[in-house]
């Protein structure tokens, strides 16, 4: 079983691909795309067709350079499909925190959201490797560096909900270890080739922020 350390990220590139939609016959090409990019975290959420064909395909075209995940996990029947799948990380909307211990459990990365600092520390005291702020484009950054003030230092913090390449520099100023990328980086129906040229621009933006981390 896989096992993850608290209170850390698990690739070297702290953002994760959020690709909501996908067709399970397309996964393999934006996998490709993304990884062609740099990005090292892929997930595919709950509420997209045949969710588990996506994971299992995308798991197969990473295999090590990658962790790959589910998003939208909000229940015991979708951890169980996520790991028959293949999958290590399980994201979810919201702070569950019965559900975030089975996940832990299961040997599973677990990113849930939240919102508010009472959420957060739930979330972590439950076995939350990390903590997703959502949604963060509605929050803000100045909301970040506030409730950043007051979390454990080592605590990943991701902004996820309305990031673009153009404010995540600001997002990681305030404290966020990085991002999870959703309609601005992926939207149903793309071309891989769109999915590539997108994910390096949030890859340069990254790397212009935080010029020191060394990533793909």
């Amino acid at each position: 079983m896989n096992t993850f350390a608290p209170d850390s990220w698990p690739t070297a590139l702290p953002l994760v691909a959020i690709l909501r939609g996908i067709e399970a016959r397309e996964a393999a090409a934006h996998a490709h795309a993304l990884l062609d990019a740099g990005f090292d975290c892929i997930e595919v959420p709950t509420n997209s067709p045949n969710w588990a064909d996506s994971v299992r395909t995308i798991v197969q075209v990473a295999g090590q350079r990658a962790v790959v995940g589910a998003g939208t996990v909000l229940d015991a029947a979708h951890l169980a499909a996520l790991l028959q799948a293949g999958g290590r990380m399980a994201i979810s909307p919201h702070t569950d925190t019965a559900l975030i211990a089975d996940a832990a459990a299961r040997g599973l990365f677990v990113l849930p959201g939240a919102m508010t600092a009472s959420e957060v520390f739930a979330a972590r005291k439950a076995g939350a490797h990390a903590v997703k702020l959502f949604p963060a484009g509605n929050l803000g950054p100045a909301y970040v560096k506030a409730l950043r003030a007051v979390l454990p230092p080592a605590l990943p913090l991701l902004a996820v909900g309305g990031v673009t390449p153009a404010n995540l520099g600001d997002f990681l100023a305030a404290g966020c270890a990085g991002a999870g990328l959703g309609s601005d980086l992926y939207r149903p129906g793309q071309s891989a080739q769109d999915t590539g040229a997108r994910a390096r621009d949030f890859v340069a933006a990254f790397r212009a922020a935080r010029p020191q981390r060394q990533t793909p």
